[in-house]
């Protein structure tokens, strides 16, 4: 396999840069001289519009990439769809870096990046039949069976997270379809459906969000895409990728991501959005709360970045039973108290941040009771 030491780094068809591998394979990065004049910094931390080579400070935590660019990377199902398809073409995956897995990702990535020259290492088959693609990821999962594996890497294989997952079409605009995973109950797909509905009442920014029929299980969790606008793609970064730090790593706490994101959007507008997704994944139990299911959104027209629309919320757990992002150094049973703490360093009005998080835990336990119950 013909490997790449340079690629440039697009966005809706025009050049932001160019990403060349460096002798200590770590993965340097320049603007384009237009995108200086009439872009915008993509990773405000990491790499402000100027005009100089910027080179990572080291091989960690994203083998030798910014964490902006790895963020186009797929991990969890999508790295095992990717590194499937490679073994299947006779090709080792510990023998692809970084750079050649960015031209794999091409232009299927999340968020707004695409990259040139592309490496396709599938022709793809679009499949309609959920149920079908849902048996095709559990053969998978459980074996080294290899049916359906194009099809699935075509729909999915730059998706993220451990839960596997298609790009789907629904009435014309791209939808994300989540399938259980060998370790999910059952009924995964309706839970995280019940979720999104108990979020969007407690006044969390949500997209939309469908349960599709199954004639397997009580439906599939199906996800409108936030990323993407009327065809138009919108550029998106996590917390992980703005922080140059791994979601892998519990090194993370809300009084943090709340100053990232002041910081980043000079809004507390946004970070009230973000203080109340705080208070629903506490009561909610939603403990796998890591850096990457946090992200922000550049919006063109405005000139700005907002907080993203919540996702990847349903009843979880990360390591050791605790919150993978602690909430004023609470990860295992934080509750009102901590909530205001984070609240009051940020400058959140404490009246109003208390009755928040009291109407949001009322919500909670009052729709997801039945959820609770089931899974003590």
């Amino acid at each position: 396999m013909r490997g790449t030491d340079r690629l440039t780094v697009q966005m809706e068809g025009k050049k932001v840069g160019e990403l060349a591998k460096t002798r200590d394979l770590l993965c340097a990065f320049q603007y384009d001289r237009d995108w200086l004049q009439n872009g915008f910094s993509i990773s405000p931390l990491s790499l402000p519009l100027e005009d100089r080579v910027f080179i990572p400070k080291g091989y960690d935590p994203f083998e030798g990439l910014f964490g902006v660019f790895s963020d186009s990377l797929p991990d969890g199902w999508g790295r095992l769809l990717v590194d499937r398809m490679l073994r299947k073409q006779g090709i080792d995956p510990n023998s692809v870096d970084p750079v050649l897995r960015l031209a794999i990702v091409g232009n299927s990535g999340m968020g707004a990046l695409t990259y040139v020259p592309e490496y396709k290492i599938s022709n793809g088959v679009d499949e309609t039949d959920l149920d079908a693609l849902a048996e095709s990821c559990s053969q998978i999962f459980d074996s080294k069976n290899e049916d359906g594996l194009d099809e699935l890497f075509s729909m999915g294989g730059s998706s993220g997270g451990a839960r596997p997952k298609v790009n789907y079409k629904i009435d014309g605009e791209e939808w994300i379809v989540k399938f259980p995973a060998s370790f999910d109950r059952r009924d995964i797909g309706l839970q995280e459906y019940e979720y999104s509905l108990c979020a969007r009442e407690c006044g969390i920014d949500m997209p939309e969000t469908r349960l599709m029929e199954s004639s397997l299980c009580p439906g599939y969790f199906a996800v409108k895409r936030f990323d993407r606008d009327k065809g138009r793609r919108i550029h998106m970064i996590s917390a992980s990728g703005l922080l140059e730090t791994s979601h892998r790593l519990p090194n993370l706490d809300y009084d943090i991501l709340m100053r990232l994101c002041m910081k980043l959007t000079n809004s507390f507008s946004e970070t009230e959005k973000l203080y109340r997704l705080m208070c629903f994944n506490v009561f909610a139990h939603n403990r796998d709360d890591h850096s990457k299911n946090f992200s922000f959104l550049y919006d063109t027209s405005e000139k700005k970045w907002i907080l993203s629309p919540a996702y990847d919320l349903t009843y979880s757990n990360s390591i050791g039973g605790e919150h993978a992002t602690t909430v004023s150094g609470n990860g295992s049973d934080p509750g009102i108290r901590e909530l205001l703490c984070v609240a009051d360093d940020i400058g959140l009005d404490h009246k109003r941040s208390e009755k928040t998080a009291l109407q949001i835990e009322e919500i909670v336990h009052e729709r997801l009771r039945g959820w609770f119950d089931k899974n003590k």
